[in-house]
């Protein structure tokens, strides 16, 4: 492709490259995680769009530089719109604008709310088989609160990571969506078995390992006895344990700065306790030798605020992928002749 062409790709196409490349996905979310850990990246917090007549609706930007193997720079922009679901529609929406980290040129378009999913599911999953059974990842259930995409997502990921997974116990406040889910589940995924239940503490007491993935905007959940010793919950919608839940666990986060801000459960025990000393390190400690999985038979609990950095690593596997295979519209002369170029010729012509 031309320095001044660009590459689109869109939601098909995406899925098309994705598919059936779960563990290449959760490669690259492990590698994005030690690159950033090490140090070599630059991820600006995340800058939230806000509407003044309609808190619940917000677009996120996420700009990265990611270094190591992956070289990549860019941004998600990502839209999360609760009532579109009511609407027919997917809650979130999002692009994702890849820029050479050479000559900061835009060098793809790429279809983000397929990548935002699947890179939240991967960075799920990899933390199961991390923490749980004290770095073992062994179990054979999955505990889900919220029916949503994310939550399928979720499912996938954990049976690619976990091979001895074989039931899922799922919760949602709409019994509607939880028969539907089941149903796509069973569709989807070959001999797993489906249970749903009425109640959150029914799906934590029914499964040591726990995702919760809901639109929750504070939090619910306070009371955590259901769980056994040693459970892990995967708290990928952040919002949902209260901070006395959280100051309970043995809290492990994506990054210590990112996730204590937007009022996420973390940040509200922050704010309780007036300092951070109840989170016990970062995922890339654990990946990189410097913690141990588990540090007891506490429960714990992973809040991933979820990093433009595991974009950055997916998105450049999508983009490597379609040049590979020809996938996707490469349209030339995308950006402008250069303006010296332009002036050049234009004396020519004189």
């Amino acid at each position: 492709m031309s320095d001044d062409g660009i590459l689109i790709l869109k939601g098909d196409d995406v899925a098309a490259l994705l598919d059936g490349r779960e563990q290449e996905i959760i490669d690259a979310v492990r590698g994005a995680y030690l690159t950033h850990g090490a140090g070599d990246s630059s991820l600006p917090h995340s800058s939230f769009l806000r509407f003044p007549r309609e808190q619940a609706n917000r677009i996120i930007a996420l700009p990265t530089y990611l270094g190591g193997e992956f070289n990549v720079a860019g941004i998600k922009w990502i839209a999360s719109f609760p009532a579109n679901i009511g609407r027919g529609m997917d809650r979130a929406s999002a692009i994702v604008i890849l820029n050479c980290p050479d000559t900061g040129r835009p060098r793809a378009i790429i279809e983000g709310s397929i990548i935002s999913a699947r890179r939240t599911a991967a960075s799920a999953a990899l933390a199961a088989k991390v923490l749980h059974r004290d770095g073992r990842g062994e179990e054979s259930r999955l505990g889900l609160i919220g029916c949503g995409l994310i939550g399928f997502e979720i499912v996938r990921f954990a049976l690619a990571a976990i091979p001895g997974l074989r039931g899922l116990v799922i919760c949602d406040t709409s019994a509607d969506r939880a028969e539907q889910f089941k149903r796509a589940c069973l569709d989807t995924f070959k001999d797993l078995e489906v249970e749903t239940v009425g109640e959150t503490r029914a799906a934590l007491g029914r499964a040591s390992l726990v995702a919760i993935a809901t639109t929750a905007t504070e939090p619910h959940i306070s009371d955590l006895s259901a769980c056994a010793p040693g459970s892990t919950i995967l708290h990928v919608s952040l919002r949902d344990l209260a901070p006395e839940a959280i100051l309970s666990c043995d809290n492990v986060v994506d990054d210590i700065d990112h996730v204590c801000r937007a009022q996420t459960s973390v940040h509200l025990a922050e704010q309780k306790t007036g300092n951070r000393d109840f989170i016990r390190c970062e995922l890339a400690d654990i990946l990189s030798g410097r913690a141990a999985g588990k540090s007891s038979e506490a429960i714990s609990v992973f809040s991933p605020f979820g990093l433009g950095a595991l974009d950055m690593a997916v998105s450049k596997l999508v983009y490597d992928l379609a040049l590979q295979t020809g996938r996707g519209q490469s349209i030339s002369s995308f950006l402008p002749t250069p303006w010296r170029a332009a002036e050049t010729h234009e004396e020519r012509e004189i």
